[in-house]
């Protein structure tokens, strides 16, 4: 018989002494969760899933091999090559960051408690929704490019 998992235990008024917290903070005021979120946070929803991977990256809670998944997210963030440069496409080409590091969150999310993913997250609104809403859109990017790909051999 195994033993029982360890209980989570989750600080719900940490201080805000993280560095990226503090920077939000200065960027996006923090708002009531009943607003919709503004071009600030839209801005900042990028950062903010990398700065949630890299804390998942350093917790105690997250798999061994999960946190591979993080390592090799935030190393397509970081480098300087990329599918889609952002010195030629301006913002255009952060889109391919922003759907290496939903793809590498999402297989975090579904291993990992979901509180421990909340007790990391600085951005807006709550973590698992925000995560839920950049793979959906990237599924609706991805499925939808190939479909036009698809379309147009078949008219060929």
């Amino acid at each position: 018989m195994s033993a029982p998992p360890p209980p989570i235990t989750i600080d719900v008024n940490p201080p805000r002494t993280r560095l990226w917290d503090r920077l939000r903070a200065h960027v996006a005021a923090p708002r009531p969760l009943s607003e919709r979120s503004g071009l600030r946070d839209m801005a900042l929803l990028l950062p903010d899933l990398t700065v949630l991977l890299s804390r998942l990256l350093r917790d105690d809670r997250v798999p061994v091999g999960r946190k591979w998944v993080a390592v090799a997210g935030i190393a397509y963030v970081v480098s300087p090559l990329d599918f889609l440069p952002s010195l030629l496409l301006g913002p255009v080409g952060l889109v391919d960051d922003l759907m290496i590091v939903a793809a590498c969150l999402s297989g975090i999310v579904n291993r990992v408690h979901p509180d421990v993913v909340r007790s990391h997250w600085s951005g807006q609104g709550d973590a698992l929704e925000a995560i839920e809403r950049a793979t959906g859109w990237v599924e609706d990017q991805v499925s939808g490019g190939l479909e036009a790909i698809f379309r147009r051999f078949r008219s060929d």
